[in-house]
């Protein structure tokens, strides 16, 4: 097949760019030739001889906003030639207003605007109202470029309501849940020493973005004043957080232990003994399967896609993100069951084998050549 992926990023280490990276890896490998049209491509991709990349450059725009637009824009001019040199065509979201065989949701705007957890409820500032503004013009335009498409490719079940709650008919969508990098992420003893993590002491651990509330961690902060023998990790950017002040507010700062924003997650998981996310509204939430991969229980909320693979073996789901009590009540279960947050890891980790990326590629990529088949 010849191939045009179209999005913002292909990377190993980004959210959505990860999953057109394994994408981007299984078609070359099966000897598929690809068209990357995209502002950033991993290093280790620009040589390969079955990649093209056209780069549309458009971080020197000073907002995510104007450089999605002008992103957007350009493409659509670029297919608008090219198109016809391709079997397929995929791209992702809202990453251009042209009409495309397949396009991959990673984020439904139009729920995220109607959410209690929007920014805007919380920061009526300058960048609340940008925020609004931002998520508002994308769900203006996601209904319209989602009914160009001929299938939308969810990466969830979550993500599948939303499209059909926004009128996407349901036999147009197909479902494959994101993977996991099962060699990265694997169970182990982790360093605590030189992560400056207290040795001895039971330790859980969130990772996510804190700049906004959308994680949740302020309700994990209050659960945490009724587990006085529990540490926390935090992994995230604390640059323009206010969870360091109201961590000190609360009195914790002995018991919360900040890591900013890391590249050695694997490491950190490994040294962790079990894995918190009690996310607002979470699409999926590739930690999660990472922290399942990593042999970890997790604590999540069904607000998130990644609830979806979380069984009662392996973790625990809350219904709801408010409910403080019972998210300590699961704190406390998994911090003095030793034995069983052991066995629980084990699940998890068995679990997250069934996610692999190879596999998860392998599904795109049998998916692209039934609607090539289509075509004939």
């Amino acid at each position: 097949m010849k191939l045009c992926i179209v999005t913002r990023s292909v990377l190993k280490g980004d959210g959505q760019g990860r999953v057109n990276y394994e994408l981007v890896c299984e078609a070359v490998h099966q000897g598929h030739q690809v068209t990357i049209v995209a502002d950033s491509l991993a290093p280790d991709l620009q040589q390969q001889k079955n990649i093209r990349w056209i780069p549309v450059s458009v971080k020197q725009f000073p907002t995510q906003l104007l450089s999605n637009m002008v992103f957007s824009r350009w493409v659509a001019a670029w297919l608008h030639t090219h198109r016809s040199e391709f079997d397929l065509v995929q791209v992702n979201g809202g990453s251009t207003n042209a009409a495309a065989d397949i396009n991959m949701v990673h984020f439904v705007h139009s729920s995220w605007l109607r959410s209690p957890a929007h920014i805007i409820h919380q920061r009526r500032d300058l960048y609340g109202v940008y925020q609004w503004f931002y998520t508002y013009l994308n769900a203006s335009r996601e209904k319209a470029i989602l009914r160009r498409t001929t299938v939308v490719l969810a990466v969830s079940e979550k993500v599948k309501q939303e499209l059909i709650d926004i009128g996407i008919p349901e036999d147009a969508i197909r479902v494959i849940l994101n993977g996991v990098d099962l060699d990265e992420f694997s169970p182990g003893a982790g360093d605590r020493q030189s992560l400056n993590l207290p040795l001895g002491k039971p330790l859980a651990l969130f990772a996510g973005d804190i700049r906004t509330n959308r994680k949740n961690l302020d309700t994990l902060l209050q659960a945490m004043r009724q587990l006085p023998q529990l540490h926390l990790a935090v992994v995230g950017n604390t640059t323009g957080s206010t969870y360091p002040q109201l961590t000190e507010k609360l009195n914790l700062g002995d018991r919360v232990h900040f890591l900013g924003y890391r590249r050695d997650l694997p490491e950190v998981m490994r040294a962790a003994d079990f894995f918190v996310f009690p996310s607002r509204y979470e699409p999926f939430g590739m930690v999660v399967t990472e922290a399942m991969a990593s042999g970890l229980p997790v604590i999540i909320t069904a607000n998130a896609g990644a609830a979806e693979v979380v069984t009662p073996d392996c973790g625990i789901v809350l219904p709801d993100p408010e409910d403080g009590g019972a998210l300590a009540q699961a704190l406390l279960y998994l911090t003095q069951n030793v034995d069983q947050r052991k066995r629980m890891g084990q699940a998890a980790r068995a679990i997250a084998e069934h996610h692999s990326w190879s596999g998860k590629a392998q599904s795109y990529l049998e998916l692209f050549e039934e609607l090539v088949r289509r075509k004939l």
